[in-house]
């Protein structure tokens, strides 16, 4: 009895090493596959961003922020302790950006804030939380 040996190929499952292998799909042209395109912040909108965070820091609202990029959306999100949930998240959502406009605003609940096609007038929902009331003498 003949079993044949079994050879484990990366993202195809195992197959005879004697016999044909099964193509599942998979596009084994000549050229490369490429690694599928991240999303991040381009230099203005990073900009934009950090400034509104130094400015959030310097009045004591802010005190942490992380980022994540991915194949879908980008995201700053900021926080008042590092150990704490987000208390919001900034995204660009490139696919959204022909109907609702690629960047929102969302809470720690995960409500949208803003949603727009500038980052400015988006970011503009949070710069509000810098104004405040100043009794005069």
């Amino acid at each position: 009895m003949d079993q044949g040996v079994i050879a484990w190929l990366p993202n195809n499952g195992p197959a005879k090493e004697d016999g044909p292998t099964k193509d599942r799909g998979k596009d084994r042209g000549g050229a490369a596959s490429q690694p599928p395109r991240r999303i991040f912040f381009d230099r203005r909108e990073l900009d934009l961003i950090l400034r509104l965070y130094g400015r959030m820091v310097a009045a004591g609202e802010w005190r942490d922020y992380a980022m994540a990029d991915g194949a879908e959306a980008a995201i700053f999100a900021v926080h008042r302790r590092t150990s704490e949930q987000p208390l919001y998240r900034i995204e660009k959502r490139p696919a959204l950006a022909r109907k609702q406009g690629a960047f929102a605003v969302l809470g720690a609940d995960g409500r949208v804030l803003k949603r727009g096609h500038e980052l400015a007038n988006v970011l503009s929902v949070l710069e509000r939380k810098l104004l405040k009331l100043v009794e005069a003498d």
